[in-house]
């Protein structure tokens, strides 16, 4: 087992990347800590874990505010002793709209959850990461903001993307002499349900037309990826496999952002 011994905390860990990864994590022997907004989902993923002999709890958690993320963290060290593992998933698509109809709320919310909540995830874990050799924390980015700017009005979003992968980079120099790894992923087309909680509003009217060839995804003939793909290279970047990565962006998209860039 990859991760045994070890202890992991992934947010967003009710649905689709989180829980794929959450879910690996614990079969590899790590004892997963689940964050997330939904005690539904959170359970549903716990009693997933336990009915195949893995060990997890379940975190209810808002990443946005610096006090339950403190709590968080706390609870993890205080349930086993040690953090030896932070995936800082959890995030929104928010509102994806022009400017002019973007409002300062929504562009605050968006900022608020994926930007500043991966600094409270991270920022929180640190000193018990530290604690041990050979830590790992990756962060879910996405190729918007990072190879792909023609998703026009997701400009919040994509800046938010944008802003993690320099987040990690600076981090990781800071951590590397504490033997702390911090490396983020680029998903692109990933079969999940946050495209469900997206809002469009007005798009077509400021699109710029882009005809891209048949399919999108090259390597897949544009079929998206699955959770689980993306979860097996976050459980390389948490293993003892990547010893030697850090402060590095890796995309997971079937080639989707070489095309559509």
């Amino acid at each position: 087992m990859q991760l045994a011994g070890k202890v992991a905390l992934v947010t967003g860990a009710g649905s689709g990347i989180g829980k794929a990864a959450a879910q690996l994590m614990a079969r590899e022997g790590a004892k997963v800590a689940l964050l997330g907004r939904s005690e539904d989902e959170l359970q549903k993923t716990l009693t997933e874990i336990e009915s195949r002999g893995g060990t997890a709890i379940s975190v209810i958690g808002d990443i946005s505010q610096p006090e339950q993320m403190q709590q968080a963290n706390q609870k993890v060290v205080d349930e086993w002793g040690r953090l030896d593992i932070v995936f800082a998933n959890a995030g929104i698509n928010g509102v994806w709209a022009s400017l002019e109809e973007l409002t300062p709320e929504e562009w605050n919310k968006t900022i608020n959850i994926n930007l500043t909540g991966t600094f409270l995830t991270v920022k929180y874990a640190v000193p018990y990461l530290k604690k041990q050799s050979g830590s790992s924390i990756i962060i879910t980015s996405s190729i918007n903001g990072t190879r792909v700017f023609s998703n026009t009005g997701a400009t919040a979003y994509s800046c938010t993307k944008a802003a993690q992968v320099a987040f990690t980079k600076m981090v990781a120099l800071e951590l590397a002499e504490h033997r702390v790894r911090v490396n983020v992923i680029c998903p692109g087309a990933i079969d999940t349900s946050i495209d469900e909680n997206t809002e469009r509003r007005n798009l077509e009217a400021i699109k710029e037309p882009v005809e891209f060839p048949e399919g999108k995804i090259p390597l897949t003939d544009g079929k998206p990826g699955t959770s689980e793909q993306v979860a097996q290279l976050v459980l390389f970047l948490a293993s003892d496999a990547a010893s030697h990565i850090t402060g590095t962006e890796m995309w997971i998209d079937g080639g989707e952002s070489l095309l559509k860039g």
